[in-house]
């Protein structure tokens, strides 16, 4: 994924002058994960450049430009590093094409390393996806698959929005054979991963993977599992996730954030009230627990896994079969 990341933004910086990518240490070291490596180097430090360890600065920076005709592309090194930067997101860089009555747009992309699953301590692994989802005027995607990471960032470097990229930096060194294209599904659109009919497992980012591989754990259990990519959290789409939900009649969430009001809660509640003559059983979610996040010793009982996944299942059914 680090490598369809790298080649999306040598794409776009090729495609469109306008693009400049910058952010804390992204020019000569290449970032912190080194999703930014060689392109300073080859498009000059006037495209790809350092700034000062300071994200609102960064983000205000970035909204004067894109008002001055440039598609800023910025970087916050880690998740929670992002929070100093939120009114400037959510009070500027979300409003002013409303405020201005659409005479100005603000085609801004910030990258966000988002997630667990790496052995970062609190501060570095931080899931704040329930922030930029309630805040009207921003886009929220999350690739969980390197085909996705490229195609995505490519989509919303040339979206005329705002749209906040969530990375899932426990993805990003998986060896993968990715074909890299632009085709595809637009910017926000869910995507089945796996067709199934007896559950729908919806998953995105880093959780994606491990709803597969649930997927093809509960095989064993005789259960056939549809799993669903939403890639777009902000804008939400419904018609993908209520055409595989009203035909399995069962639904599971997972997200590594915490349950309390995190983004699964919107999802459930939109599934019950789109949904709820067919269900089965109630929408159920498996989250990270309602806690800071832990030490990187106790990270993996905090992060949803296959058998926590196939747990929630097994009490789809019983539910199921004990109402029968």
């Amino acid at each position: 994924m680090a490598a369809a990341l790298n080649q999306a933004l040598a794409d776009s910086l090729t495609a469109d002058e306008r693009v400049v990518v910058f952010g804390e240490d992204v020019g000569t070291l290449g970032g912190v994960f080194r999703i930014t490596d060689g392109l300073a180097k080859r498009f000059g430090d006037n495209r790809v450049f350092d700034t000062p360890l300071a994200e609102s600065g960064i983000v205000g920076t970035a909204i004067g430009m894109a008002m001055n005709g440039l598609v800023p592309v910025v970087e916050m090194q880690f998740d929670a590093f992002a929070y100093p930067a939120f009114e400037q997101v959510t009070s500027h860089l979300a409003k002013l094409r409303n405020r201005t009555r659409g005479r100005v747009s603000l085609p801004v992309v910030i990258r966000v390393p988002f997630g667990g699953g790496i052995g970062g301590v609190e501060h570095h692994s931080d899931s704040s996806e329930a922030y930029y989802t309630h805040t009207p005027g921003l886009r929220v995607v999350s690739p969980g698959t390197p085909e996705d990471a490229y195609r995505l960032l490519r989509q919303a470097i040339g979206c005329p929005d705002p749209v906040v990229f969530l990375e899932p930096k426990r993805r990003y060194w998986s060896k993968e054979t990715a074909v890299l294209t632009t085709d595809g599904p637009p910017i926000d659109k869910a995507v089945i991963r796996r067709p199934g009919r007896d559950v729908t497992l919806i998953a995105y980012g880093g959780m994606v993977a491990t709803a597969m591989e649930a997927a093809e754990a509960a095989v064993d259990e005789d259960w056939d599992v549809e799993v669903v990519d939403l890639r777009s959290l902000s804008p939400f789409d419904d018609q993908t996730l209520t055409e595989s939900v009203r035909r399995t009649g069962r639904a599971v969430v997972v997200h590594e954030a915490a349950g309390f009001a995190g983004f699964g809660a919107e999802i459930a509640a939109r599934l019950t009230e789109q949904c709820f003559h067919h269900l089965e059983a109630p929408i159920l979610r498996v989250t990270g627990l309602d806690i800071p996040y832990p030490p990187p010793h106790l990270e993996r009982y905090h992060l949803p896994n296959t058998d926590r996944i196939l747990d929630a299942i097994a009490r789809l059914q019983w539910e199921d079969d004990d109402d029968a």
